[in-house]
């Protein structure tokens, strides 16, 4: 039964998922989650609904994976010998305006996380999970280089550090974060809690 469902699921092409997960951030942004639906997704992308219950099993499978689709890379693929560079790689990896579209998205889905377990579930498995041992893997290295102190009470705060900022920035300063914002967050409170000089 399995090996059924793989080889279904294997028909869509990388081309066809991406122009799903496109449909499927632009509905998002147009409606919210909640009032996104299956059948909503199956007119925009002229397929069957059966699909794409078939290929991703519902809606909050289905979102989290078209959120982690559209992440510019993968955060193992960054290594450039520090951890300031690193981190600032990254930043720069979205331009400011697609940054600020993706901070509008990512503040309706938290508000949406908080009412809809599955939802929660499929993030915590599909994205937060992953991304969250590449990074440990790139913090990882910058202990192995000696950049960190091992025992570095801040280390278990980084990813909170830099998602607080990208979140709040709307909230504290009625501004969207910008690579600008973040990059020289990070310099003046990420690495200094960690002990990393910045010059």
């Amino acid at each position: 039964m399995a090996e059924v469902a793989s080889a279904r699921r294997s028909r869509i092409t990388p081309e066809r998922e991406a122009e799903l997960y496109s449909a499927v951030l632009d509905l998002l942004r147009e409606v919210g989650y909640d009032a996104l639906t299956m059948d909503a997704v199956a007119a925009r992308t002229r397929s069957s609904k059966a699909t794409l219950y078939r290929q991703w099993g519902g809606k909050p499978e289905l979102v989290a994976k078209a959120i982690r689709h559209n992440k510019p890379g993968s955060i193992s693929d960054v290594d450039t010998g520090s951890l300031r560079g690193d981190l600032h790689t990254l930043t720069s990896r979205e331009d400011d305006c697609t940054m600020q579209q993706n901070a509008a998205l990512m503040r309706g889905l938290f508000m949406a996380v908080h009412g809809n377990p599955d939802l929660l579930a499929a993030f915590k498995e599909l994205l937060i999970e992953p991304e969250m041992e590449e990074f440990r893997r790139l913090v990882r290295r910058a202990v192995d280089r000696g950049e960190v102190r091992a025992d570095c009470p801040a280390l278990d705060y980084i990813v909170h550090m830099l998602v607080g900022a990208f979140a709040t920035r709307t909230l504290i300063d009625d501004q969207p974060p910008t690579q600008t914002f973040l990059m020289s967050y990070i310099d003046a409170v990420v690495l200094p809690a960690l002990g990393v000089p910045v010059n």
